[in-house]
């Protein structure tokens, strides 16, 4: 069916795809709930094994409002409190790009959210809502783990049970958590629910499981249904645009109880043992961070259905880092870099596009003469085409294989919190956020309007023509909230189009001109 639609046709059709994703991601893939308040109930399990009934109620009991800090962490790249309850209740990073709109720094635990690290519940509704309200002691009112690991003990003394809490922490925000009861008793351990500092309308925001066979199951907020059960984990990870809470269990022995509070966000839990060991991470979703850690928690960056592509792409990206030692001019490197590698098919399709042009009066001259007869409109249409070479595919091929490539470095530059705070030139301070001063989208839609008027069409089609002309303005709409950091990208991709077309341009032309003057040789 594509080898019968006009140039023009097969471009309109990808410029159409490529805005509708957009949409339609926005739409139908990105959870629009607020975040659910702390006294708000988790929801029940009720479709759950029969077997497990009893220790899914523990998860029902709703938790309490932070109660006064009794030991405070502090890290190398963060400060941590630990409340009455045995919970991380507080953890704020320190690093200097970490700063929110009001220049204060970044706090990754909301006190209005449910549950925080290190919540236990008990599925003894007594047993449970006593140890609510019995304080864990502490060894230690601070600890230093700034350069090196620091433990505290925290010990909670029920009736006939004692809970103790061994919490081993580490300079960049990981923890080792080591949980023993006195005795047998049936609980659920979380790791807390997830950041929600960036919580936009680009972004997934939800939970992660990494299971045995090292698949990826993704939980997102809104389609959690309150009765998933995975066991056989390794990650199980929740997660804003930038940063993560999450447990790691190299041996692959978390049992994983999937909820979700009144606003659909979802929840993990983790069925405990009497005696429990995990590692866990509070922090940025930081690859160089998460690798250090263990090289499998970099899957916690996860890019959804191209991370096949951006996945190898941000490690590209990474390695032009480290030897250009600035992201913005990293970002033009891999550009340039894919331009070139691309340069063969892409030139291709140009020199097809505009051998089409050139055929648009045959072209019209064949169908207004076999109107009628559609074999025979095809036959000649084909037969034109074979005769000078040109191919009704080539123009649109490059533009088609394009589209998954951009929308992976789309993911990768939307969701790599290594380009927070980082900078470019003059006025770009930030490639995670928007540009301050509109500059890079009014360039790219400058440089896409250029691209435009030296691309080969024959519209024939009024309406088309003015859709087209409008698409420049469009896309700048779109990008004008965009990180700087991808519109830099498309920018520069949109200056390589526009040499690339200049050129073949010429040479289309200079080609002409030799086969007219042989023609004219040869007469």
């Amino acid at each position: 069916m594509l080898d019968k639609l006009s140039t023009q046709k097969r471009l309109l059709i990808a410029t159409v795809i490529s805005i509708f994703f957009f949409i339609a991601y926005d739409y139908f893939f990105v959870p629009k709930q607020q975040i659910v308040d702390v006294n708000q109930t988790v929801a029940t399990t009720s479709n759950a094994p029969q077997a497990d009934t009893k220790l899914n109620q523990t998860i029902d009991q709703a938790p309490v409002p932070t109660s006064k800090s009794i030991v405070n962490i502090k890290g190398k790249t963060y400060n941590a409190t630990i409340d009455e309850l045995g919970r991380i209740s507080g953890f704020v990073l320190e690093e200097a790009k970490f700063k929110d709109e009001n220049e204060k720094q970044i706090s990754l635990l909301n006190q209005k959210n449910s549950p925080f690290p290190l919540e236990l519940r008990f599925s003894n509704s007594k047993l449970n809502d006593e140890a609510f309200k019995v304080s864990y002691v502490s060894s230690a009112d601070n600890i230093d783990a700034s350069n090196s690991p620091a433990t505290v003990v925290l010990t909670q003394n029920l009736n006939g049970l004692t809970v103790t809490k061994t919490i081993t922490f580490y300079p960049i925000g990981d923890y080792d958590i080591d949980v023993k009861l006195s005795q047998n008793e049936d609980y659920f351990i979380t790791p807390g629910f997830r950041p929600d500092v960036v919580v936009d309308g680009y972004t997934v925001h939800g939970s992660l499981l990494r299971k045995s066979d090292g698949s990826l199951e993704i939980l997102e907020d809104g389609d959690v249904k309150g009765d998933e059960r995975v066991g056989g984990v390794d990650i199980a990870a929740s997660s804003d645009r930038y940063y993560t809470t999450l447990f790691f269990e190299p041996n692959k022995t978390l049992d994983v109880y999937m909820q979700k509070d009144l606003k659909d966000n979802s929840i993990i839990f983790i069925k405990g043992t009497q005696n429990f060991f995990a590692k866990g991470y509070i922090g940025p979703k930081d690859h160089k961070i998460l690798a250090s850690i263990n090289p499998n928690l970099t899957d916690v960056v996860e890019y959804g259905w191209f991370t096949f592509i951006a996945k190898p792409m941000f490690l590209f990206l990474s390695w032009l880092h480290g030897y250009i030692g600035n992201w913005g001019w990293a970002i033009v490197a891999m550009t340039l870099i894919i331009r070139i590698v691309l340069f063969p098919l892409t030139y291709k399709g140009m020199v097809s596009m505009n051998k089409l042009k050139d055929l648009a009066p045959k072209m019209k001259e064949i169908q207004t003469k076999y109107k009628g007869d559609p074999s025979k409109l095809n036959a000649h249409v084909m037969e034109l085409y074979k005769k000078n070479g040109a191919n009704p595919m080539g123009g649109c091929l490059p533009i088609l294989i394009q589209i998954p490539i951009f929308f992976a470095i789309y993911r990768v530059l939307l969701n790599a919190i290594e380009l927070k705070g980082a900078e470019w030139i003059l006025w770009v301070k930030d490639l995670a956020v928007m540009d301050p001063y509109f500059v890079l989208p009014v360039l790219m839609g400058i440089t896409m309007y250029v691209q435009q008027k030296i691309t080969p069409t024959n519209f024939t089609d009024p309406m088309q023509e003015k859709i087209m002309k409008f698409l420049p303005l469009i896309f700048t709409f779109f990008f004008v909230t965009f990180p700087a950091g991808l519109t830099l990208y498309w920018f520069i991709n949109n200056l390589c189009s526009v040499a690339q077309q200049a050129v073949v341009n010429k040479i289309f032309k200079k080609h002409k001109e030799q086969a007219a003057l042989e023609k004219r040789h040869e007469s």
